[in-house]
Formats: C-alpha cells, sequence, structure tokens
C-alpha cells in the first residue's frame, strides 16, 4: 500500500490531543465536554491538523480523571451523551477529521459492574476470574502477594473483605486502587475488548490509543519484582510491562480493525527502551503506530536529539512502520518547562523532575518553537497536545487544595502529579476563565493571570505568536510533497546543529548552540521559528528551507 493512498493516513498525519475536561466548557459547569468541543472544532480544522485524539470520555468516577473506566460503550455524563458523541463524530468528519479515542485495556473502574460483581464473589468463581485475586502471604494472608508496587506510589495489592467481615484476597492495581487490573488470561474479557471495539468502530470512529499498551499481560507466577524499580521501560524479563504474550491480543485486534473498510488504526502508549523492542508493537500484522517517548524525554541537546532520531527510524525501518513523535501529552510536562531549565543530563518525565532546577522560560518557549518545527518535520506522524500551539507553560504552582492527580495522595502528597499540563485552555479575554467557560465559570483547575497574553484569540493576530507559527507549519507540511511519511538525510553541520533534508530539496535547520549559525549557501528561508539576525540563524530556533 502505497503512503499517499487514503488507507494510509496515519502514515503521515498530525493528530491533535483533546485533554476533554480542559478543552472547552459548553454547559457552563467549569469543566470541558463535548458541547465546547463541537463548537471549537472550526479552530482545529483552521490550525491545520488532520485528527483528533480524545481521552476516554466514558462513565466513571474520576478517580484518575476518566482512566478508570465504568462503562467502555457510554458517554460520562459531565461530558454529555452518546447522541452528542455520535453528532461529533459526523461534524469531525464533515470537516475533514478523523476521530481517535481512548481504550484502557489493562484495568477498568472498581466500579464497573465486573468489579462490583466479583467483590462479593468467592474466590476461584467465574466473576473474580476477569481480574487478579490472590490470597496473601503468611499463615493469615495479611501480606501482599508478591512486592509489586504501584505506578503511583504504595503497594499495587488491595486486600479485600469476605462475606462475613473477614479480611480476604487480595486484587492488583497496578495504578490506583480504584482500578483494578483485568485477567487477560481470561477469554471473556479480551472477547468484552472485542465488542466495545466494534461498538465505536461502528460509529465511524478511526482509531484508537492503547493506554498502557505494553502491561496487559502479567508473568505467569506473578514473581517479585525484586531490585528492579517500578519505571516502565526495563529489561525483558519485566513481570509485569512488555511480557511477549501482550502481541497476541494486538494480532487480533488488528485482524478486526482491518475487516472495516477503511481500515481502522490503533497507536499505542508503551514505555519501552530499547527501540528495537518498541517497534515489535508496530510489525505488520499488529498495531500501527507507537508514541516515541525517547524523543520526548530528551534534553535539549543536538548529538542526543540526533542520536534518538538515527535510532527511532532505523527501527521503524526495520519493521516498516512510521516513526510518532510526540512533544508532550496529559501525562507530561510542557515542553516550554521542560526546555527552560538547564539541559545537561536532564530527565523529565515528572514535574518532580523540573521543580529542583533554576527554569528561564523565556528560554524555554524558544525551544519550544524551534522544537515543534523539528518534530513537524521529521518522517512520520506526530501528535500535538493542546496548549502546545499556544506555547504554554505548565502551571506549576497550584495550591496542594485543587490538585486531583491520584499520585498527589498515594505519595504522601509528595509527587506534585500531572494536573500541571491539564489547566483549561485559554481562549479569549483578559481575565479568568478567558473563555474556556461561559458566563466567567471558575474551571475545575485555576489558570494562571498572565494567560491572558497567550489566549487563541489575542494570538490569532499577531504573526510572530506561536499559534501562527503551528499553522503556517501545517499548512507547509500538507503542501510539500517532501514532508509526512518517508526518508530523511542528515547534512553537514556544526556540532551543535542539526540539518537534515526531506526530498524536494527542503531542510530543515535546528540551531541548538550558543552562537548563531549561517544557513547553506543558496538556501531560501519557507519558515522560521524566530526571527533571523543578518540572515543568520540564532540560538533555540529552527527554520524550514528550501536548498537551490
Amino acid at each position: 500500500m502505497s503512503p499517499s493512498t487514503p488507507a494510509a493516513w496515519w502514515r503521515s498525519a498530525v493528530v491533535y490531543q483533546v485533554y476533554p475536561r480542559s478543552f472547552a466548557d459548553g454547559n457552563g459547569d467549569g469543566i470541558g465536554d463535548i458541547a465546547g468541543l463541537r463548537a471549537r472544532l472550526p479552530y482545529l480544522a483552521a490550525l491545520g491538523v488532520d485528527a483528533l485524539w480524545i481521552n476516554p470520555w466514558y462513565p466513571s468516577p474520576m478517580k484518575d480523571a476518566g482512566y478508570d473506566v465504568a462503562d467502555y460503550r457510554d458517554i460520562e455524563p459531565l461530558f454529555g451523551t452518546l447522541a452528542e458523541a455520535e453528532a461529533l463524530l459526523g461534524e469531525a468528519h464533515a470537516l475533514g477529521l478523523k476521530l481517535l479515542l481512548d481504550i484502557v485495556p489493562n484495568h477498568c473502574s472498581d466500579q464497573h459492574p465486573w468489579f462490583q460483581q466479583a467483590l462479593p464473589a468467592a474466590p476461584g468463581s467465574v466473576e473474580r476470574a476477569r481480574f487478579i485475586f490472590r490470597p496473601g502471604l503468611g499463615a493469615d494472608g495479611s501480606r501482599p502477594p508478591n512486592d509489586w508496587q504501584s505506578v503511583f506510589g504504595g503497594p499495587a495489592w488491595t486486600r479485600t473483605r469476605n462475606a462475613d467481615g473477614q479480611p480476604g484476597d487480595w486484587y492488583l492495581h497496578l495504578f490506583a486502587p480504584e482500578q483494578p487490573d483485568l485477567n487477560w488470561d481470561n477469554p471473556e474479557v479480551a472477547a468484552d475488548f472485542e465488542r466495545t471495539l466494534r461498538f465505536w468502530f461502528d460509529r465511524g470512529v478511526d482509531g484508537f490509543r492503547i493506554d498502557v499498551a505494553h502491561g496487559l499481560v502479567k508473568l505467569p507466577g506473578l514473581p517479585d519484582i525484586g531490585q528492579r524499580t517500578v519505571s516502565e521501560d526495563l529489561d525483558e524479563n519485566h513481570p509485569y510491562w512488555d511480557v511477549p504474550g501482550v502481541h497476541a491480543i494486538y494480532r487480533q485486534w488488528r485482524t478486526l480493525a482491518d475487516s472495516y473498510t477503511p481500515p481502522r488504526v490503533f497507536v499505542a502508549e508503551a514505555w519501552i527502551n530499547p527501540a528495537e523492542r518498541l517497534v515489535r508493537y508496530v510489525r505488520p500484522d499488529e498495531l500501527h503506530t507507537s508514541f516515541n517517548f525517547d524523543f520526548l524525554v530528551a534534553p535539549w541537546q543536538a548529538p542526543v536529539l540526533r542520536a534518538a532520531i538515527d535510532n527511532t527510524l532505523a527501527a521503524h525501518a526495520s519493521v516498516g512502520a512510521p516513526p510518532t513523535w510526540v512533544l508532550g501529552n496529559h501525562d507530561i510536562p510542557r515542553p516550554v518547562s521542560r526546555y527552560a531549565r538547564p539541559q545537561a543530563g536532564l530527565t523529565a518525565r515528572w514535574l518532580d523532575d523540573l521543580l529542583p532546577h533554576p527554569a528561564d522560560f523565556a528560554v524555554g518557549l524558544r525551544r519550544a518553537r524551534a522544537a515543534a518545527l523539528l518534530t513537524l518535520a521529521l518522517p512520520g506522524s506526530c501528535y500535538i497536545y493542546q496548549g502546545e500551539e499556544l506555547g504554554l507553560a505548565e502551571v506549576e504552582d497550584l495550591p496542594d487544595a485543587v490538585l486531583q492527580d491520584p499520585m498527589f495522595e498515594q505519595t504522601g502528597r509528595q509527587s506534585r502529579g500531572r494536573d500541571g499540563c491539564r489547566v483549561p485552555l485559554p481562549w479569549s479575554g483578559t481575565q479568568a476563565p478567558f473563555g474556556f467557560s461561559p458566563d466567567s465559570v471558575p474551571p475545575w483547575l485555576p489558570q494562571p493571570a498572565a494567560w491572558g497574553q497567550q489566549t487563541a484569540e489575542a494570538q490569532a493576530t499577531q504573526a510572530d505568536s506561536t499559534l501562527a507559527l503551528y499553522r503556517a507549519a501545517l499548512q507547509l507540511r500538507r503542501t510539500e510533497p517532501g514532508m509526512g511519511d518517508g526518508g530523511l538525510q542528515w547534512l553537514p553541520a556544526p556540532a551543535d546543529v542539526l540539518l537534515f533534508t526531506r526530498g524536494n530539496g527542503l531542510a530543515c535547520m535546528v540551531n541548538l548552540g550558543a552562537a548563531a549559525q549561517p544557513l547553506p549557501a543558496g538556501a531560501q528561508l519557507l519558515l522560521a521559528s524566530g526571527a533571523l539576525a543578518a540572515g543568520l540563524l540564532a540560538p533555540d530556533t529552527a527554520a524550514w528551507l528550501r536548498l537551490l
């Protein structure tokens, strides 16, 4: 299949991530919803993206912002109705936008009917076989079945009570206690998720992002993790990350997706190193794409970024899959804040990694703008997290009283969690809620006063705004034949400069050093992330060029 055929749109797509509760509030309750998203679809179409990825919008107690799903085949009332979701899908398609949903197969909510049936059921029952229940260790079963720890902090096991009130077996939750892990060794689990995929595919949904795609299968016997950490990118013998049996699940999902016309698509969230392991998920008979997190967490240093790019391209070429580039999402500190810190040796997976370091947000914004041009110029597909096109920084000073991420409480209030990248977007006006909600209703998380200068409305008329830069880049990416899927060729450049061509004479140059750099001889400037001085590319600036 040629990358240019409509059925392979995903090989070059630019996808915009919508975090529903923070995108736009249509009904005035301070929480984003489907009505708000429908009203802003023209904005997204004008931005120039190809598709939307919507974070979970299913019925949920919201113990983990919707990733604790109580019903996979309906809509959370906070966000709207199934009829509104179907209307959104039709309106998005009419504007030329594909639509991807989020599916959460590793765990569900403790309020899901299955788990509610499992709790009072007897050990060894059909109801409990859908989850991972085990007796505790010790004569009285008072110790957890193994030493696994939750990603959010604390033990990964919670003990139940029997019908007579006595302590009972334990259940596994790799995340919050309200998110029991499903048992993928049980065929009933696989069958139910296939029903969910069909439910949404039959309504015209174009694909899914798969949450914790590498975590569904656990090693038999649930062995102790021992000296390993809870980190998600460990060796191949890890007891619950990247266990080989997960691939059989995705081969079945691919067969189902290919049975539709046009075929539906998947993107995996899989925190796996090295790239040679990650690309097993995107072999021709498995998933289509997988987020590239090595590139996301790489510091703003030319050798490190080039190595991440080269490793990614080589690994993906080995299986014929396109890379998928991303600078941020709803779990990761925003690029402006990551790049605002000293970069030497920086690993920024969480906000807690950044807080000890001094920040220069003007530098962070310059680098984030340059990183956007770099990312959009690379071969393959790309994801934009809402607010990146506005140059928003992480909100690092949210009061303790408003934090809602379960990481905050489960770490004994030691981790600041992920709320800082989830603050509702500023659309218009000079005071909060900046057009996010009608009638000045306070949003579910407070917005910084300084965001009045960064609203979509304010940036729409500024030729040098970050929004204008994204719109121009996405327009060029659509019209330039060399962009999107394909190859890359590095050109000679100083050590602190990345310079490569994409074909048809189109090149991308990124200056990550401290000194301004001349453009290649005879190059025609198409777009730059910052002003050029005397024809030189300033530090922390990127340019798209036509090589003549």
